[in-house]
């Protein structure tokens, strides 16, 4: 895929629109159509498997969420917290939601469409009250009563053997998820495991979105349970998970592919394991703080590395645009990342302005007014950048050269250049609360003295002397928070 695009649904809660109980098989054609018509090449089914009941009582009420849900839903009930979706039992389909067969034919609807399928991958972790525990307890990291006495939040007792314990899983800057039961990626048990998981996967779906995929990596894991690893002699393995897991299942099916939920700047490596895409959350941090600088500096990393990255501005995990960057930045922070190379994901909502964050246990969405002008503008954001230009394209950022000697605006605009055959396409962002001005010097060879450039994003042509743009350049002038998109036959 080129610079695909794919846009995340929240599964149980979305799919409540077609009615209380519906199910996969009751997803409207139309809705399919409106992905395909959207130029979205994949669709990321968040949160479709089995999670276990009995977590929701023990975990679910802590006071960090009960806050979390006072703040996005102050109407909330018990009934709508419905557990984490990455708090899972095993890799079936949620009874709540169908059945396998149901989202075979779900699948299938989608790639006659020429859209993907995507569905979550969680090597961290299974829920505390996982079969697994019961029928495959080797693949997890072990723990004894020692430990559980000397830290009753990290570990603990399994439901079903009171003389066994367990680690909770955990990302090492923050507390264990008290709902999960930690994987032990030294184990070759457990790497067998996911790999048979995996094969049985892709007949499922075309690709996996792996939650949380620099724990799994052999230092994270090591340095985050050295403890544990010690006491049970438990030594580093010759191979990474992730290269060991990835090449065992392409052999199978050399198109699945496979996207990492990736921080600490370890995007680089895990790609270098065999990952196809990884979260670029730097990029969105960095449009949040709006220093165009290090933005621009962030995309001058090589092409190789931009492709397989994942542009986004918000997603389950993240604060809504709409809501965090507000209105006008958030639209043009989306132009941004829908003009540039890599992967783009776009969330269910993002398109409507919604602004309130659901946490991720609650199983309703909260009210909010539907925005025209967001959806509009999305909308015909999404009908220029699903040409082929976008997808096939040579693109290269470009310098915006100041007006006049004492003009820094200049420095508030982001523009970039696409092309691919007779066409030229020329993108220019004010990322800025005030009116910005530059000078864009576009190569364009004609026998003609002047051309026609159609400004796409906003319905407007305009007509330029040639020896001025390619010279000189030619003259921006953006208010705050807008943009062009230029067409120009070359």
């Amino acid at each position: 895929m080129n610079n695909p695009r794919i846009y995340e649904i929240n599964t149980r809660v979305w799919i409540k629109q077609f009615g209380a109980d519906s199910k996969l098989c009751d997803i409207p054609d139309d809705f399919i159509k409106r992905l395909s018509d959207w130029g979205m090449d994949a669709l990321w089914l968040m949160g479709i498997w089995n999670n276990n009941p009995e977590t929701i009582e023990e975990y679910c009420f802590e006071p960090s969420l009960v806050a979390a849900y006072n703040n996005s839903m102050p109407d909330w009930n018990k009934k709508d917290v419905i557990g984490s979706p990455y708090s899972i039992d095993n890799y079936e389909v949620n009874t709540n939601l169908g059945t396998k067969k149901d989202l075979l034919n779900f699948k299938q609807k989608l790639n006659d469409a020429g859209i993907k399928l995507v569905l979550d991958f969680i090597p961290n972790h299974f829920s505390s009250y996982s079969n697994l525990l019961k029928t495959n307890p080797g693949i997890f990291l072990p723990a004894d009563h020692t430990l559980f006495r000397g830290d009753g939040y990290t570990f603990f007792q399994s439901p079903y053997d009171q003389e066994k314990y367990f680690a909770h899983g955990r990302d090492p800057l923050f507390p264990p998820w008290k709902d999960t039961a930690q994987i032990n990626f030294f184990s070759e048990e457990a790497r067998m495991f996911f790999t048979e998981i995996l094969k049985d996967l892709i007949t499922l779906c075309d690709g996996v979105r792996c939650d949380m995929a620099m724990l799994p990596l052999t230092n994270v894991f090591y340095n985050t349970w050295v403890g544990v690893l010690k006491k049970y002699g438990i030594e580093k393995p010759d191979t990474e998970f992730w290269t060991e897991i990835i090449s065992s299942v392409k052999k199978h099916k050399k198109d699945f592919f496979f996207i990492a939920e990736a921080y600490w700047d370890l995007e680089w490596n895990l790609q270098q394991l065999g990952f196809d895409y990884t979260y670029d959350k730097r990029l969105t941090d960095r449009l949040g703080s709006a220093d165009l600088r290090v933005i621009k500096d962030h995309l001058t990393a090589s092409m190789n590395f931009q492709k397989k990255s994942v542009r986004f501005i918000e997603n389950h995990d993240e604060e809504r645009a709409a809501g965090h960057f507000g209105k006008d930045k958030s639209l043009s922070a989306a132009t941004l990342i829908s003009t540039i190379p890599g992967m783009i994901l776009y969330h269910d909502g993002q398109f409507e302005g919604r602004k309130i964050k659901l946490p991720v246990q609650l199983g309703r969405l909260p009210d909010e007014k539907f925005d025209k002008r967001v959806f509009n503008y999305y909308e015909k954001l999404l009908e220029i950048t699903r040409q082929e230009l976008f997808r096939k394209g040579e693109w290269k950022m470009m310098e915006c050269f100041p007006v006049s000697p004492n003009d820094y605006t200049n420095e508030n605009l982001f523009a970039c250049e696409w092309s691919y055959k007779q066409t030229v396409k020329v993108v220019a962002v004010n990322y800025s609360g005030s009116t910005a001005r530059c000078r864009l010097k576009i190569n364009i060879s004609s026998d003609k003295t002047d051309v026609t450039m159609f400004d796409e994003l906003n319905n407007v042509n305009y007509k330029r002397e040639i020896s001025e743009i390619t010279g000189i350049g030619l003259f921006v002038e953006l208010k705050a928070f807008s943009s062009h998109i230029f067409s120009v036959k070359k």
